[in-house]
């Protein structure tokens, strides 16, 4: 259709009514409801300066980014007008100590996670890639000076980081990625193409993950945004996560100077220093969400009126209502208890794994009775469930899909790993 016909084709018929007119008998979710939803006072198990930050984060939340969620979720842009808001929260930097960073505990990081993702799942994407990912890589693996220079503007969300590891042909199997870093004078240069990366359109940072032409092992490199040969575009038409932009990365003979090389980087391995700790807080996400649909839910049904009753008075209603909330106190303890394993030394790849495959997986269970106890409602993002439902879905997939994370704590507790198909074996074996 020629731009012409689109416009006048947008411009027919009136605009849709007011959703106070449209629908009066219930609250959209640009007036969030109280939570509700924590039934077996979790409060009880956090230090005092963790339960102010949830207070804090849930309060911000509310009030500046509840208002224009679905608006910018349905646009499928970001807005930016809120980061300052965000920044006011000081969870940038999570658990990464000095550099002006936060320096909170795993487990405040972790419920930080939760409460924004509560409102709005793509702004604690936003800062998961952020903050978990791209910052504490350089935390971790950068070298005092590029900590000293990129950490303090990052910490303050002056400047924006992503995090490109993720390829078109590598996604779980991302340790066979294909982008090359060349040794020259002075740097190296990088060729090669990324996928999936979020907050990617606008970085000032990208983290960049590259084979090394010499030794085939990964390194790390962080690339300026506008870069020499550097392309980054939107993906489109996602259904899910809609405000956080992901984008396809092209680089083509992109140099990087030697003091931008990750100097911790040295082989896929490395990378896991980075996953434990973000896999925590993915697990966290899914209790966010949870936990808003409950709230949103709970409030719905004692509003909305039907056979002149409010539908919190109907038996199938409140079991569905009850289910959610049992699943929702679980994935808070399990999600505490990971943060306890963190925090004591004792946590492995496979507790990470399984917590988050389990929280997402239980998550789903909730945004699903959720939809079904908002009847049509259920499919509009002014009421929050439809948009977490989609929200939810990327979420199961990334970090480690399910099946993917299930095989990793399977791999721990029988000593056999089966990541790849046995035929693969079958044919290598014949080979030989």
């Amino acid at each position: 259709m020629a731009d012409s016909a689109r416009m006048k084709a947008q411009k027919l018929g009136l605009p849709a009514l007011d959703l106070s007119v449209a629908f009066p008998q219930a609250t959209p979710a640009s007036l969030f409801p109280p939570l509700v939803s924590d039934y077996y006072q979790f409060d009880d198990l956090l230090s005092v300066e963790e339960i102010s930050l949830r207070k804090k984060v849930r309060e911000v939340m509310e009030r500046e980014v509840a208002p224009i969620m679905a608006e910018y979720w349905e646009k499928a842009e970001f807005p930016f007008h809120i980061v300052p808001k965000l920044a006011e929260l000081t969870v940038a930097g999570g658990t990464i100590k000095g550099f002006g960073c936060p320096g909170l505990s795993i487990t405040g990081s972790a419920i930080a996670t939760a409460e924004i993702a509560r409102v709005d799942a793509s702004c604690s994407t936003f800062i998961l890639v952020h903050s978990s990912l791209a910052m504490l890589t350089i935390a971790l693996c950068g070298s005092e000076a590029q900590k000293q220079k990129y950490l303090p503007s990052l910490a303050k969300l002056n400047t924006v980081a992503c995090w490109a590891l993720t390829e078109p042909n590598y996604g779980s199997d991302a340790s066979s990625l294909k982008t090359t870093a060349r040794k020259v004078s002075g740097g190296w240069v990088l060729n090669g193409q990324k996928r999936w990366i979020g907050n990617s359109t606008f970085a000032d940072v990208l983290v960049i993950f590259a084979r090394n032409s010499s030794t085939n092992q990964i390194n790390g490199f962080i690339v300026k945004k506008g870069s020499p040969g550097l392309k980054v575009t939107k993906i489109e038409n996602k259904i899910g996560l809609r405000i956080v932009q992901n984008g396809d990365i092209l680089m083509q003979d992109v140099f990087v100077p030697d003091e931008d090389k990750l100097v911790g980087v040295n082989s896929f391995q490395d990378t896991n220093k980075v996953l434990a700790v973000s896999r925590v807080m993915v697990a966290w996400q899914p209790i966010g969400i949870a936990m808003g649909v409950f709230d949103i839910c709970h409030r719905y049904l004692k509003e909305r009126k039907q056979f002149g009753a409010p539908l919190a008075a109907f038996q199938l209603n409140q079991e569905k209502l009850v289910r959610m909330l049992g699943n929702i106190q679980a994935m808070l303890l399990v999600g505490w208890r990971l943060c306890k394993l963190y925090e004591s030394g004792k946590m492995t790849p496979g507790h990470a794994s399984l917590g988050k495959a389990w929280t997402s997986s239980k998550a789903r269970e909730v945004v699903s009775l959720g939809r079904e106890l908002m009847g049509g409602n259920g499919i509009l993002s002014d009421f929050l469930v439809a948009k977490a439902f989609c929200d939810l879905e990327p979420i199961f997939s990334y970090e480690g899909t399910y099946d993917i994370n299930s095989l990793v704590t399977a791999r721990e507790i029988t000593g056999v790993a089966s990541f790849k198909p046995a035929i693969l074996a079958k044919l290598t074996q014949s080979r030989l």
